[in-house]
């Protein structure tokens, strides 16, 4: 089972993150986000994952919403990431798009209310390389990170042609079950593993990462 924590924000939380075993670590380029980081702050995080864990294997992602050409290839510049997650509205031409200039592999997060947003999932099995679906959240809340959940039993029996991660909600107490009901390839937690918003937990990094591997 990969683990993937999301929005780190400082020199500790990537220890943190290495020293419980997560695979993917997530920065946030999205200014509307308590989580949000500057090129500046995601060069910073990234030259000190270069210079303590290059060799540890684990992959580190950036996050963002319906980017421009310009702010991804500030991204790639500032925090040289493995993945690209797009969070927003991309249609699958914009997806490949992206890969393709970025030249990195995708995540694209699905935003899910209904069975029917998870069969529309399958027009990115083409241009994306992950998906990770995530609860749809309403017009006052971020595109993620929110800690809200959606009925994970609309995933029972999912196949897909990608590998796939499952968002929102999750915690050390509900990541077993989450995993049982719908079997994935991984998980993602942000606001599950703070104290307060922004603000990782060094004791539930560790505790989510031991129920998800354990799971």
């Amino acid at each position: 089972m990969k683990v993937k924590i999301c929005g780190l924000k400082t020199r500790s939380d990537i220890d943190n993150c290495i020293t419980a075993g997560a695979d993917f670590i997530g920065f946030v380029f999205f200014k509307k986000s308590p989580r949000h980081l500057s090129f500046t702050n995601g060069a910073e995080l990234s030259d000190y994952y270069a210079s303590n864990y290059s060799d540890s294997g684990i992959h580190k992602v950036a996050l963002c919403v319906n980017p421009t050409n310009e702010y991804i290839s500030e991204i790639v510049t500032a925090s040289k990431p493995d993945f690209i997650q797009l969070h927003g509205t991309e249609s699958p031409a914009r997806v490949e798009e992206i890969r393709q200039k970025s030249g990195l592999p995708i995540i694209k997060a699905i935003r899910v209310k209904t069975k029917l947003d998870i069969k529309a999932s399958q027009q990115y099995n083409v241009s994306a390389d992950w998906l990770l679906f995530d609860a749809a959240a309403s017009a006052d809340l971020m595109p993620g990170g929110n800690g809200k959940s959606f009925s994970w039993s609309l995933l029972e029996d999912y196949e897909c042609g990608l590998p796939w991660m499952l968002a929102g909600g999750l915690n050390p107490n509900n990541v077993v079950n989450a995993i049982t009901l719908t079997n994935p390839d991984g998980v993602d937690v942000s606001s599950g593993v703070e104290e307060s918003a922004g603000k990782k937990d060094e004791l539930l990094i560790s505790a989510f990462v031991q129920s998800a591997k354990m799971g």
